[in-house]
């Protein structure tokens, strides 16, 4: 995005200098969430979803994606109206006021700094179960140090990378579905049916939004593509477009791909009642349908999507918001330096990289870390996604008028209350926890009230105005 662009697009509007260095397309900020969503995501967590599903595991992810898409939207509002790095943090802060902004940051960085150490573990654990060698530990040390040194080279380098490992993907994806569809027709596995759609014999609704409480952690990521608002070459539009194209790819190619598990998967019933503890109910599927290697090419795509393709992408959009907070003096001034050469916030990018090893290595020494991991990495992306929603209709309703009621307000809303029926669902420990981070939060924020450093956004009064009637 150039000089030439609209006023309202421009940094300078917001009281802010161009940086980062603008070099994304929309395609490339497409494969981005893509690759941030994984689309091999349901092979590592395939079992879980199904048993909480009662086995209609291809509807709990139909309507997760249904969810998401009204989060999507709403995302998409607040980029047009504040096109800048930041995510939630940058639209409730311009959109409600920026006590808010840093409270909706510092939840969603309960996502953003979790999520490359859930990765990192995950991936270490099943590259030890293939080469039991060479311990968890070593592995998560070396899946931090790749993708530091290839976020750090810059975001063009990442941006390479991202289309690499997606077309990786996709064809380890294309082989499961061209054998399994073949072992169907073959007779193998449970023969051809829509229970995975729906089963009169379980179906619940209250079970399906059990199981979309976890199929969700597959779609995280998708809101990952706003934390690149500064690096887009396009107009501000494309940011919203790429989030809701990137969300319905990754959709469909997971609702096809659990379908097709689900109709191999070896004892169904016995999924459902005692679960998949071991994380292999993908792998075993593959295994009906192809033999050993393709249960082991499976279980290593995931191993390598996951730890390198997904985690790199992670420690580059976390890198973005501890950058945002940091130029509006709501994290240590350190975090906004930027590279002169490569364009990036690195010591950002070095702080996620030495949080996520330490969490790692500590989650590994718990029996529970990755499931701890993931619910507290779903609870403070929901709650973070909770106020984005209101701060669409703040922004456009309350504060520009608005009467477009269905984009500005019915959509915010439904988006709204479904995701307030996922986090009353969530673990215990996740609330708990979760809870906990929040009212440190609130103490930060209290804290800084106190001290007359009340957290202010540059123009933000001024550059909202405009955005609002832009």
């Amino acid at each position: 995005m150039s000089d030439s662009a609209p006023r309202g697009e421009r940094l300078e509007t917001y009281g802010y200098t161009q940086q980062l260095a603008r070099s994304l397309g929309f395609w490339d900020l497409v494969v981005y969430g893509l690759v941030f969503m994984v689309p091999i995501a349901p092979f590592g967590i395939f079992g879980g979803v199904f048993q909480g599903a009662g086995g209609m595991v291809a509807l709990a992810y139909a309507v997760g994606m249904l969810a998401m898409m009204f989060t999507a939207h709403s995302y998409a509002q607040m980029s047009r109206a504040f096109p800048m790095a930041g995510s939630v943090y940058s639209y409730a802060g311009r959109g409600i006021g920026a006590p808010f902004g840093f409270l909706s940051g510092w939840m969603i960085l309960l996502d953003y700094i979790l999520v490359p150490a859930l990765l990192y573990l995950v991936a270490a654990v099943a590259m030890n179960s293939l080469v039991a060698s060479v311990p968890v530990w070593l592995w998560l040390i070396g899946f931090v140090l790749l993708n530091t040194v290839v976020n750090y080279f810059g975001i063009e380098m990442t941006a390479r990378i991202n289309k690499i490992m997606l077309l990786a993907e996709l064809a380890v994806l294309a082989i499961f579905l061209v054998v399994g569809v073949v072992a169907v027709a073959q007779g193998k596995g449970n023969g051809f049916s829509f229970h995975a759609f729906y089963d009169a014999h379980t179906f619940s609704w209250s079970l399906v939004f059990g199981a979309v409480s976890i199929a969700v952690l597959s779609f995280l990521g998708f809101d990952g593509i706003s934390t690149l608002a500064e690096e887009n070459r396009d107009s501000a539009k494309a940011i919203g477009r790429s989030m809701v194209a990137a969300l319905l790819l990754a959709g469909v190619l997971f609702i096809v791909q659990t379908w097709l598990a689900a109709m191999l998967v070896p004892h169904p019933q016995t999924l459902i009642s005692d679960g998949d503890p071991d994380g292999t109910a993908f792998y075993d599927a593959a295994r009906v349908a192809g033999g050993a290697w393709l249960g082991t090419l499976s279980a290593l795509a995931t191993a390598i999507a996951w730890g390198f393709a997904n985690s790199l992408v992670a420690q580059a959009a976390t890198s973005r918001l501890l950058f945002a907070m940091a130029r509006d003096r709501q994290l240590p001034g350190f975090l906004a330096r930027i590279d002169p050469r490569s364009k990036v916030p690195a010591n950002a990018t070095f702080l996620v990289a030495v949080v996520s090893l330490g969490l790692g290595l500590y989650m590994n020494s718990r029996s529970d870390g990755i499931t701890l991991l993931g619910s507290l990495v779903n609870f403070g992306a929901m709650t973070a996604f909770l106020v984005l929603h209101v701060s669409v209709v703040v922004h456009y309703v309350v504060r520009s008028g608005s009467r477009d009621w269905w984009r500005h307000l019915i959509a915010p809303l439904i988006g709204f209350a479904i995701l307030t029926y996922v986090v009353i669902n969530a673990k215990v420990a996740a609330q708990r926890l979760g809870f906990l981070w929040l009212a440190i939060g609130v103490v930060l924020l209290i804290g800084l009230l106190v001290a007359g450093r009340r957290p202010e956004l540059p123009n933000e009064n001024s550059a909202a105005e405009e955005a609002g009637h832009a």
